[in-house]
């Protein structure tokens, strides 16, 4: 089995005055190309500078752009939100992780004890004193 890759996420370059600004990515260390989450074409792989450079000099990307640039407050403070919540789901995952653990050996236990008394049962013969029967 094979493992899928996905291509790289474009992300903006930041100038001097903490704006977001496109900036080209070299396209030599990307071996599956580079996705662009504006949403001008979903889903849409960009193998190349040239087709790259186009894309972002459309009126979704421009605009995209614009939008992260004047909320860059929002942004932030939702990522800190997600952040929050990553670290409570790894709790959680970490707990359920150990429950399941738990409950596995309790399986494992109670299926041996299971089994030992089959065991048992199988192999002991009934004795029956036959001076016993009037």
């Amino acid at each position: 089995m094979e493992l899928a890759t996905e291509p790289d996420i474009y992300i903006p370059s930041i100038d001097d005055n903490g704006n977001y600004v496109d900036k080209t990515p070299s396209f030599n260390n990307l071996k599956n190309g580079i996705r662009c989450p504006c949403g001008a074409r979903k889903d849409k792989t960009y193998d190349n500078i040239t087709y790259f450079n186009a894309h972002i000099k459309t009126k979704t990307h421009k605009k995209w752009l614009e939008d992260i640039n004047l909320n860059k407050k929002n942004y932030h403070a939702e990522n800190i939100k997600l952040k929050e919540i990553i670290g409570n789901q790894k709790l959680i995952i970490a707990h359920l992780e150990k429950e399941v653990s738990l409950k596995l050996k309790t399986i494992d236990y109670l299926t041996q004890q299971l089994t030992s008394k089959d065991n048992i049962s199988n192999n002991t013969e009934t004795v029956t004193n036959l001076l016993d029967f009037d």
